[in-house]
């Protein structure tokens, strides 16, 4: 039996282990790119006009893209929207940043060649009378149980537009052109 189990390991690791691999291969962070679709698990920006000189400004990214990069890519598209249409600079009326949480268990062990009905047996340790089967893990510590969670963030604001020079001394105002001047060069499109 004990043969039995770290065969059963082991193939699943021989299988997993690439699996991995190319799957981590196909999900990096959000490139700074359009919303494809509400919900969509891909992120990206979109904006809605509220007012002639007021927007609302969102990016979403995946369970791979930072607080920082999503927050970043919001003043980015700010910028990037005042000169589309046609004003000078832009000031934060509102401003916020999401986080979604999701907590994943997972065991190695599902119901296997035998269903849900195979070989188990009781055993007394310190804690008395316990039960042990494959399905459930090792009797003597769950190290088969791996706990995860995934962030995704999503950062929202609301910005008011407007012409000429930035209003002085107003710390949440920022000149559209030296916004993009600046992040420019951190800024990941699609491939």
């Amino acid at each position: 039996m004990a043969r039995y189990r770290l065969f059963v390991r082991r193939a699943g690791l021989a299988v997993a282990l690439p699996l991995a691999l190319i799957l981590s291969g196909c999900e990096t962070a959000t490139p700074y790119q359009p919303l494809a679709r509400p919900g969509s698990s891909a992120g990206g920006y979109s904006d809605q006009q509220i007012e002639p000189n007021r927007f609302r400004v969102t990016f979403s990214g995946n369970s791979m893209t930072s607080r920082e990069t999503v927050e970043t890519y919001l003043l980015y598209r700010a910028a990037q929207l005042t000169l589309e249409r046609g004003f000078d600079w832009f000031e934060m009326a509102d401003r916020n940043t999401e986080k979604h949480s999701s907590t994943y268990v997972t065991q190695p062990f599902a119901p296997g060649p035998w269903g849900y009905w195979g070989p188990a047996w009781r055993y007394h340790g310190r804690f008395g009378w316990r039960r042990w089967d494959p399905f459930w893990g090792d009797p003597f510590w769950d190290r088969d149980i791996d706990v995860h969670t995934v962030n995704q963030y999503e950062a929202i604001a609301e910005i008011v537009t407007g012409h000429g020079a930035k209003p002085p001394g107003d710390p949440r105002a920022f000149d559209a052109r030296a916004v993009l001047a600046n992040l420019g060069p951190r800024i990941q499109r699609p491939r």
